[in-house]
């Protein structure tokens, strides 16, 4: 008959899939019963009716299980009371360095160990969107903690192209993000009806951004990348306000219709103090599927004309693939259904690149004009 002491042991390898610590650490375990090859386990869940509740029911059965001598194990659920949530979402706050409990924001300490990266564009259309959703999970493959927040307000679309929808968790003033391929993600379209349209003014963008960057428990993350609307209107201001060191990647096609743009949003920096750490081109070049010949459809060398222009580095160069779309509308990223094709490869590489240099991103600075 297994010992309480070794249920525990097996509990704490058992994570709640929200907040990724182990159950025991977070004072979930309410209870354990042994009798004779039967276990009981109670759980206090963070919040009733947790959406997640049948994934720790598995993730306990299938740990305690392990045990010789378990032949059945009953686990049973029960709710943390204000008390026990209050304690944990300070514990939580605190272990994040938050010196402000009712607001603050953890990636803008210059100590902090996550990158954030700030995905751009001068204008929609570039596949911006897609390269970040390819791009975090690349990293995620690579074994980095990734984060994946949709700034993009107006034209959310992060959910969709990952392929998570719900609605997260709350409690205590904290928001659990949902995840995805490995990626835990936040997205205004968690929160409203897919079928209205978000219009808000420069207050309220800000304020939202403000909450997803300090209420929603990220945890401990190497990377979060943030999907930028295209231009330089509100958000991107109220980004580069937060987290001044925040680095930007922009990403354009090879057209000069496009290059053009976005080299107005990468020059956008030199007023708000954040850095360029390098352009990605995407939709470079397609190859026929028939006869092989390559077609350079939307000109060439536009990524590295902006490249040169922000006086940084051509990350990649990512060709055109029909199945990028079709995964973005299926929510499974190319680099995850087709690993081995050449868009795949080349987004890889990015974050080869992005995940070598980590703390020195930032790149060269850009020059400021002196009137």
């Amino acid at each position: 008959m297994p010992t309480k002491e070794q249920v525990l042991e097996v509990l704490a390898t058992v994570d709640d899939p929200e907040i990724d610590k182990p159950i025991t650490e977070l004072g979930m375990v309410e209870e354990v019963v042994i009798e004779g090859s039967r276990v009981g386990v109670k759980i206090k869940l963070t919040v009733p009716g947790c959406p997640l509740k049948d994934r720790i029911t598995r993730d306990v059965t299938n740990a305690v299980r392990q045990l010789p001598g378990v032949d059945d194990v009953q686990v049973a659920f029960g709710s943390m009371n204000d008390d026990e949530r209050s304690q944990l979402s300070a514990n939580l706050r605190a272990e994040r360095g938050a010196a402000n409990p009712q607001m603050d924001i953890a990636f803008a300490s210059a100590d902090s160990p996550t990158k954030v990266i700030a995905v751009a564009s001068g204008k929609g259309g570039v596949g911006k969107s897609s390269v970040t959703v390819n791009l975090a999970v690349a990293l995620a493959q690579q074994g980095h903690s990734v984060g994946v927040l949709d700034a993009d307000i107006w034209g959310y679309s992060i959910p969709r192209m990952l392929g998570v929808s719900g609605k997260p968790v709350a409690f205590e003033g904290m928001v659990m993000p949902l995840q995805a391929h490995g990626c835990k993600v936040i997205s205004i379209g968690f929160f409203t009806d897919p079928d209205r349209s978000v219009i808000w003014r420069g207050p309220m963008l800000h304020r939202a951004l403000q909450q997803f960057l300090g209420d929603v428990h990220w945890g401990e993350l190497d990377f979060l990348l943030c999907d930028l609307p295209p231009g330089t209107g509100d958000i991107a201001i109220s980004l580069a306000q937060m987290l001044p060191n925040a680095d930007m990647v922009v990403v354009t096609t090879p057209q000069q219709a496009a290059q053009k743009v976005a080299l107005r949003a990468g020059k956008a920096t030199e007023q708000t103090g954040m850095k360029v750490a390098g352009v990605i081109e995407n939709m470079a070049t397609f190859t026929c599927p028939d006869c092989g010949s390559t077609h350079d459809v939307f000109g060439s060398g536009g990524g590295q004309e902006l490249a040169d222009a922000l006086d940084t580095d051509l990350l990649g160069r990512i060709p055109i693939d029909p199945r990028l779309r079709e995964g973005g509308d299926a929510g499974l990223p190319l680099v995850l259904s087709n690993p081995d094709v050449p868009a795949s490869i080349a987004v890889k590489q990015v974050a080869e690149q992005i995940a070598s240099r980590k703390r020195s991103i930032i790149g060269r600075s850009l020059p400021l004009s002196v009137s």
